[in-house]
């Protein structure tokens, strides 16, 4: 069977980038998403196209039982999971601590922070069995540096960050690779979900500015991923070149 990758948020952006990315280099894939008709679609195209197998898993990293019993349900081939592309995570309100909505609040520590541990759990103890893998957390640069009022979003990127620092620990007996990926501004449906729906204010966001891409990023996780054994990429930094820092973007016109 050909080595698998489990992408989590696999629906849009740089999940459906990464999809297609690891389909392209052969990989059979196990693909998370929520929603079931756009996921259907990706899986059906790049089986089309690359000739691979997909397995299709529907679910919300939020919900531990869900998430857990979704994942053990994989038949033991499946479970070989060669790499795991944590990158289910969103960002929701940009509004001062004093006046955060605390539902976001939730919804941005369950599914950036918990999220990734309740799936990380289960596949990292399938990857010891094997005693191989590599784990790809996409963290931010929200993770490096905070901004005005990016509070509870940067809160729960560092916590990404500081993950990824210690499964790197935690792993390192059992020949587990683990990497974090912290992109700069990637135009993806990132600002939309922020500001809920808002397209005049999510297109403010790039205005001006070359971001850069889903696939950009997924470059960057095929690269990493596609080291010699002896090579791990503990972290790497992705900005556009207009862009220095979370706050310092040179904006054009």
């Amino acid at each position: 069977m050909s080595k698998i990758a489990l992408i989590t948020g696999a629906t849009s952006g740089i999940g459906e980038a990464c999809a297609h990315t690891f389909a392209q280099q052969g990989y059979n894939l196990v693909l998370l998403a929520r929603r079931a008709e756009k996921l259907a679609q990706v899986a059906h195209h790049l089986e089309d196209k690359y000739a691979i197998t997909i397995k299709q898993l529907i679910g919300d990293v939020r919900d531990r039982k869900q998430i857990t019993e979704t994942l053990e349900s994989l038949p033991e081939e499946w479970k070989k999971i060669e790499v795991l592309v944590n990158n289910a995570g969103l960002s929701q309100g940009l509004e001062p601590i004093d006046k955060g909505n605390v539902d976001d609040w939730d919804n941005m520590i369950d599914t950036n922070v918990k999220g990734l541990l309740y799936v990380t759990k289960v596949v990292s103890n399938w990857m010891i069995l094997n005693q191989s893998g590599h784990i790809v957390n996409i963290g931010s640069i929200a993770g490096k540096e905070v901004y005005p009022n990016g509070n509870v979003y940067c809160a729960s990127k560092h916590a990404v960050d500081a993950l990824n620092q210690a499964m790197r620990i935690d792993l390192l007996p059992h020949g587990i690779k683990v990497t974090a990926i912290n992109p700069g501004m990637v135009e993806t449906e990132f600002s939309l979900v922020r500001f809920k729906g808002d397209e005049e204010r999510a297109k403010k966001v790039y205005e001006g500015v070359e971001p850069l891409i889903a696939d950009d990023i997924a470059d960057a996780i095929w690269y990493v991923v596609s080291r010699p054994k002896h090579v791990n990429i503990n972290d790497m930094l992705i900005m556009p070149t207009a862009q220095a820092s979370a706050t310092q973007v040179v904006r054009k016109g």
